[in-house]
């Protein structure tokens, strides 16, 4: 493909806080473009890319949902723009970390009046995290209580991060009503219908608005040579000079352009459409994808282990599977391609189920409708109908060279429900139902209570649950029950214990069973649980030490206070077998004792999740609002004030916030309101 083609593609996201006006924003974008022919509004239940039942019931984003548009700026030739719009709710993170995955940049948009909440730190971390390349747009210009000024002081103090004002919002009678564009010396105003009229500088303009200018090409300039040479000699620095200069600085992750709008009211649209294509990158602009060579790939020895896979279409294929979803036209597993061309018909390598596979059909997705196509190829986001056991991070390559990209980052889920059926027929139809669910959401987890024999589901918060039972409810027709929550506990040594022996002798004549390790278990600050062979002279053979390695693990996933160990490294440091009376099962069972026994000797503590909690309340209900926090176990961060208005940032325990939405309200007569992100996990204060 050509790659003058390629270059006029944008893949981007819509990220925020939930309200900040992402939905609303995505339908403008669309209309704007000719994509849709009527306007769709969050508060009807009408939303383009909010098409599930309970989106439009509970007037959120829960999935995110890809569509697609052209646009042509400034009489250039029309660029492809494959929006996803992302949830802004905690619980439904992963939507928002698997979209930033595969994405090339995104837009991130803000509150004129509310400013940088803490979800939109926790999407901006996100997409900083993956290398993408943002533009932020500041909301709802036209409500009381805006600023532009406000925002721009908050993304500096709150995310730490160098913002250029790319134009000077007007203020008018609907309290937003034209925007000074700084790069291309052009004033843009809006009617009440959102009808855009543009002119070019005047002399009066270019008084008022010249030093402005000017601060932004001395800030852009501090990240490109060209431009700073320019401007030190004081020579005339044009529209397309600076343009070009923000693109460069803006896909290096200098910084970021912002702009401003009110999406209900359609102003500010087509300067953001501008700005998309102007700086956010094309699939050609971002680094090449890492990628390791499949275990089992028996190709050509001509391939590397490792390698880094250009956005080439005629190269070796590397796609990721990073969402699957069930609809109507059955199931869609949606695919990133890295490299190479995916085609109908192809038989491709997908390395979790390590196995062939035939590509049978693709398609473009649009919201709830697909449109099938013949190939898709590097730098596309498509999606393969009827895969009915796909899974979301796994990696799609040629047989001939199978390849490995890095998967998708989930973070545990903190809370259970226990689910119950009515009778026996519901409760088939609840596992089928369950299945499915955690088949689309790798958040979402499905367990047994071990001694009642229960159903838990394990889910990021509250409202992720609650939607997932909506969810078999409405589309299994089950009348599930739910019962008392349940926190995701964890534990960690105290102590390291070394040394510690393992030993399985049973021979008591023909085959029997032995196996000897010794193990060092030493505590870890950063939670993760590492196993490692420092064995010498081949003590333990290396055909034995992954079954060790089996064993450590099983042992370690229930502690002598029933949970999860945490936070440990395992050493390998001796052992024995037997030349005939090893086996793997030998040396599982051996390495699980030596495990049991070191946690008993060493001790280990309870951890539990913590979480971040804002609150926004009335000034007048601080006082109730700390000493409700105080009695759940809370630690204040930080209160800010503003106009009548306080934000409390605390750290609470998840098990002493059950709940904890509905009692803030009761406590400040619905004024309030609270958003928790998961923080990390502590020692229980009375274990």
């Amino acid at each position: 493909m050509n790659t003058q083609i390629l270059s006029r593609w944008r893949n981007l996201g819509i990220i925020a806080h939930i309200d900040a006006g992402k939905t609303t924003l995505t339908e403008r974008l669309l209309w704007a473009t000719g994509a849709i022919h009527r306007v769709g509004e969050v508060h009807d239940g009408a939303a383009t890319t909010d098409f599930s039942d309970i989106e439009r019931a509970r007037g959120i984003t829960i999935g995110a949902a890809a569509v697609q548009a052209q646009w042509a700026p400034r009489g250039q030739p029309a660029h492809r723009l494959t929006l996803i719009d992302t949830p802004g709710h905690i619980d439904f993170a992963i939507e928002v970390e698997r979209s930033l995955r595969v994405l090339d940049g995104a837009v991130a948009v803000f509150s004129a009046v509310d400013g940088v909440q803490p979800q939109s730190e926790t999407v901006w971390r996100q997409a900083r995290r993956h290398g993408v390349p943002l533009v932020a747009f500041v909301n709802k210009m036209d409500r009381a209580g805006a600023s532009f000024d406000g925002v721009l002081a908050q993304l500096r103090s709150k995310l730490d991060a160098t913002v250029w004002a790319v134009g000077v919002p007007l203020p008018g009678d609907s309290g937003f009503d034209g925007w000074v564009d700084l790069v291309g010396r052009r004033v843009l105003a809006w009617d009440g219908d959102g009808r855009m009229a543009a002119r070019a500088w005047n002399t009066d303009d270019a008084a008022s608005f010249a030093e402005a200018r000017e601060r932004l090409v001395a800030a852009v300039a501090e990240h490109n040579d060209a431009l700073a040479q320019a401007y030190l000699e004081e020579r005339a620095i044009d529209d397309d000079t600076l343009r070009a200069a923000l693109r460069r600085a803006t896909l290096a992750g200098a910084g970021v352009p912002v702009l401003a709008g009110s999406a209900f009211k359609s102003k500010g649209i087509e300067p953001l459409l501008d700005a998309i294509v102007d700086w956010l990158p094309s699939p050609l602009d971002r680094p090449p994808v890492p990628a390791t060579r499949d275990p089992d790939d028996v190709g050509g020895t001509d391939v590397a282990l490792a390698a880094q896979l250009a956005p080439d279409p005629s190269g070796p294929l590397a796609a990721l599977v990073f969402k699957v979803a069930h609809t109507a036209q059955g199931p869609l597993a949606f695919v990133r391609v890295y490299a190479g061309t995916l085609r109908v018909g192809d038989m491709v390598w997908t390395s979790q189920a390590r196995r062939l596979r035939r590509v049978g059909r693709l398609a473009v997705v649009q919201a709830q409708r697909t449109h099938d196509v013949a190939q898709a190829v590097a730098g596309e986001i498509v999606a393969i109908l009827g895969w009915k056991d796909a899974a979301s991070g796994e990696t799609l390559s040629g047989g001939d060279a199978r390849w490995v990209l890095e998967s998708i980052r989930t973070q545990p889920p903190v809370l259970a429900w226990r689910l119950g059926a009515a009778n026996a027929v519901e409760l088939v139809r609840m596992g089928q139902g369950l299945a499915r669910l955690a088949q689309e959401d790798p958040s979402f987890r499905v367990d047994s209570d071990a001694e009642t024999g229960e159903t838990l589901v394990w889910g990021m918060g509250e409202l992720h649950l609650e939607v997932m039972v909506e969810r078999l409810r409405s589309e299994w027709q089950v009348d599930v029950r739910t019962g008392a929550p349940r926190v995701a506990y964890q534990e960690t040594l105290r102590a390291a214990a070394l040394g510690v022996v393992g030993r399985l002798s049973k021979q008591n004549g023909g085959h029997g069973q032995f196996a000897q390790v010794v193990l060092d278990l030493v505590p870890r600050t950063d939670g993760a649980v590492v196993f490692a062979d420092r064995s010498r002279g081949g003590v333990v053979p290396k055909a034995f030490v992954a079954a060790t390695e089996k064993g450590v693990r099983a042992a370690l996933a229930q502690g002598p206070r029933g949970y999860p160990v945490v936070g440990v490294e395992v050493v390998l440091v001796d052992g024995q077998a037997h030349a005939v009376d090893s086996s793997d099962l030998a040396f599982q069972r051996a390495a699980s004792e030596a495990v049991k026994a070191a946690l008993a000797q060493a001790g280990t503590l309870l951890l539990e999740p913590v979480m971040a909690v804002a609150i926004d309340t009335p000034a007048a209900s601080v006082g109730d609002v700390l000493g409700d926090l105080q009695r759940r176990e809370g630690r204040v961060v930080a209160i800010a004030e503003r106009g009548g208005r306080a934000e409390v940032v605390a750290q609470a325990p998840l098990a002493q916030l059950q709940a904890y939405t509905t009692a803030l309200r009761s406590l400040t007569q619905g004024r309030a309101s609270a958003s928790m992100t998961f923080d990390g996990y502590e020692a229980v204060r009375a274990a």
